[in-house]
């Protein structure tokens, strides 16, 4: 990256590539990640998106339920997308629908005991190959950058 940007300033001095050399380090580190996390999960048999949706229900606590709408707000996909899931879910045994008790048409989405284990166990390897991924970072580092970062993507994540 120094090289690219050193290269950068050599042949465009006019233009101020600082920019580069934070964001091209994330987008960087990003595709690092994505592969690590790929793998943790496919240890485990699930892609990126069954973690999405298994770990949006565990992290709401016993009885690891929710909704198809709330499920669609915290992963972000459409309604078709959050069915085909829950379909595939269901068909491995990850998660089952129950009937609301709060609406006779509606449904609930439930981790079964055995989404329960496999979420658990591709967190904890997740949380393994991130701790790697980060190395030599002394703590107090690890908080600073977290913080930085925060600053940078609240922008995105205002409602």
């Amino acid at each position: 990256m120094d090289r690219i940007v050193a290269a950068w300033r050599r042949e465009r001095p006019d233009l101020d590539v600082s920019p580069l050399t934070v964001l091209s380090r994330i987008s960087r580190l990003a595709r690092h990640l994505d592969l690590a996390r790929r793998s943790a999960f496919a240890r485990h048999g699930l892609e990126t998106w069954a973690f999405d949706v298994l770990s949006a229900l565990r992290r709401e606590g016993a009885p690891f339920r929710l909704s198809p709408g709330a499920l669609l707000t915290q992963t972000l996909v459409t309604s078709g997308t959050m069915t085909n899931r829950i379909d595939r879910l269901a068909e491995h045994g990850l998660v089952e629908r129950l009937p609301s008790p709060d609406d006779r048409r509606g449904v609930l989405v439930q981790l079964t005991p055995a989404g329960l284990r496999t979420v658990d166990d591709a967190m904890a390897d997740l949380l393994a190959v991130e701790r790697e991924l980060l190395g030599d970072l002394p703590e107090p580092d690890r908080d600073r950058l977290a913080e930085l970062l925060r600053t940078v993507v609240a922008p995105f994540d205002a409602p």
